[in-house]
């Protein structure tokens, strides 16, 4: 029942991300033109250059803000990598409860050698 919950998860999240990936696109070049007009108005000496980086840099702007919804892609790809994560994990194997004290050890040194 496990599997087929992650299965089922796994399944909506690429969903979401497969549509959300033109907007992603569009959100991760919008942001890259933002960054350079942000760059290039506060080198530019001009006010002509800056009206022109600045006007670049909201029309940037609001492409970036249009594209919001891409960020539901992000979530996606966590919880993508979540479930990933979950399907592979190991189960722990439970071991009987033995009072005999070189048992005990040598569970416990090997649990401690796993970890170092």
């Amino acid at each position: 029942m496990k599997k087929f919950l992650l299965l089922l998860i796994g399944g909506t999240a690429i969903l979401v991300l497969l549509g959300t990936l033109g907007p992603m696109v569009g959100l991760a070049i919008s942001a890259v033109i933002l960054y350079y007009s942000a760059k290039e108005f506060i080198k530019a000496e001009s006010t002509g250059k800056k009206i022109l980086w600045a006007i670049i840099g909201l029309i940037a702007l609001s492409a970036t803000l249009s594209n919001v919804p891409a960020l539901a892609g992000v979530v996606a790809i966590v919880v993508l990598y979540l479930v990933y994560k979950k399907w592979n994990k190991e189960k722990e194997v439970i071991t009987e409860k033995n009072d005999d004290p070189f048992v005990n050890f040598e569970r416990e040194w090997s649990e401690l050698k796993k970890h170092y």
